[in-house]
């Protein structure tokens, strides 16, 4: 059996790897955040900063997209964009760890800086594999785009 013809006759089980990838960086960021609405509370925070609430359903729906366009992007053939699509979990993982567990706010901001330039390459590089996959990647990059300038902001007003 072809790779291609395996993809083709496994679909829910490639997605089921990507959501399971998607679902551990999750974990590992509420593993890391138990008091990080208390925590983000007592930041000095910009006037436009969101409320604690908005957190969790925007991450839910954006972890959702994000293991589907990795999954579309499998299904249409990327590979090596694939290490892309890892690299850029693990820093997405890294961040609550450093920015509430740790409290290293400028170590977390070089880290979400890392990550914003990995979605704009990794929409790229989907974007030849699949249209939409590198589509469902467009919100995330708004909302880490919007993170980096709030980890900017609070860093500057917290240290």
């Amino acid at each position: 059996m072809t790779d291609l013809s395996a993809r083709r006759s496994h679909p829910i089980a490639g997605l089921a790897v990507f959501g399971a990838a998607v679902a551990a960086v999750a974990v590992i960021g509420s593993l890391s955040a138990v008091s990080a609405a208390s925590d983000y509370a007592a930041l000095r925070q910009p006037s436009w900063a969101p409320p604690s609430w908005l957190f969790g359903p925007v991450w839910t729906t954006l972890y959702v997209m994000i293991a589907f366009s990795g999954w579309l992007a499998w299904r249409a053939g990327a590979r090596r964009e694939l290490v892309l699509f890892g690299a850029q979990l693990v820093l997405n993982a890294l961040w609550t760890p450093l920015f509430f567990a740790a409290g290293q706010y400028g170590l977390a901001l070089v880290d979400i800086v890392l990550l914003l330039a990995s979605i704009v390459a990794l929409i790229a590089v989907f974007a030849r594999r699949s249209r939409l996959a590198a589509g469902l990647l467009v919100p995330y990059l708004l909302w880490v785009g919007f993170a980096t300038a709030l980890n900017a902001s609070i860093w500057s007003a917290n240290t």
